[in-house]
């Protein structure tokens, strides 16, 4: 499966550095509620130029490397109420297409999280990957015989990728179906799993106080929007299809950040500093929905 190319993502390994500074939980603003999503309809076949091993497989080529932030306790909740946050994935819907497969390697893809620590992933048909939106999502797949599987999305996969299909890791796909059969009908919707995990924070390399990107890693929930502090208030940055917020004029860069899910909930964290490349901790995760 062909993904973005590299945009100089560089090739290092990640550093993790020690906690960031205090970080606070703030209640759910949500701009506007969200309409209602119809389920998907029923994907198309998929073509690529470099066929996998099984039928029905796609080869897919790996991003720069990246490892995961420390996990750490998880942070009760702290709101009573959000509100869903506009986009074509929505809590408590369920969506029709298709489940293909692909050779995942270490799990890298699109969403630049670097290599999985396991390989319950995906990667989302860029419709309902949605400019990255879609990244890091959990959501629970299920067979037409009952079988089920949760994944994680990390990638995205391209057209002729139709609206509602996953395309699923090798092992992934095995939990619902021989490998063979490489194309199975499916119904899948979101989750918002149980984790011992906290969120970290990554800006890109090449930042600075002039232009940055960041990027947010191990969240609970989809991520909906990125801002940062500036002296004139709250300015939310622009998101890109390889999963980075950014700030061209560098406004905000290395000060607080304030990331909401899908569900409207606010989370503001200090003391992120511009360190590129490096996975800096937080102390905080969204609610469990």
């Amino acid at each position: 499966m062909a993904l973005v190319p590299d945009r100089n993502t560089g090739a290092a390994s990640i550093a993790v550095a020690p906690d960031a500074g205090s970080q606070t939980r703030t209640p759910s603003e949500a701009d506007s509620p969200s309409p209602a999503v119809s389920p998907s309809p029923t994907g198309t076949p998929r073509t690529t130029e470099t066929p996998a091993a099984t039928a029905g497989a796609t080869s897919a080529v790996a991003q720069p490397s990246a490892t995961r932030a420390p996990r750490a306790s998880r942070v009760p909740r702290t709101t009573s109420e959000t509100v869903s946050q506009p986009g074509r994935i929505q809590p408590k819907t369920t969506y029709r297409g298709v489940a293909t497969l692909y050779k995942a390697g270490n799990g890298d893809g699109a969403c630049l999280f670097g290599p999985s620590n396991d390989l319950m992933i995906a990667a989302m048909n860029t419709t309902d990957y949605e400019s990255s939106r879609a990244c890091g999502a959990y959501v629970l797949v299920r067979a037409a015989n009952g079988a089920s599987v949760t994944v994680r999305i990390t990638n995205e996969c391209p057209l002729p990728c139709a609206p509602g299909q996953l395309d699923l890791s090798e092992e992934a796909f095995a939990k619902l179906a021989d490998r063979k059969l490489g194309r199975i009908p499916i119904t899948w919707h979101l989750l918002s799993p149980s984790t011992s995990e906290t969120i970290s924070i990554r800006y890109k390399v090449g930042s600075s106080p002039h232009w940055c990107g960041i990027q947010v890693i191990g969240h609970r929930n989809p991520v909906a929007r990125l801002e940062v502090s500036t002296p004139s208030g709250w300015r939310q940055l622009s998101r890109t299809d390889y999963n980075h917020f950014l700030s061209a004029d560098g406004s905000g860069c290395g000060s607080a950040i304030r990331i909401t899910d899908i569900y409207g909930e606010r989370l503001t964290v200090n003391g992120i500093a511009i360190r590129p490349d490096v996975v800096q901790p937080t102390r905080v995760q969204f609610a469990q929905h």
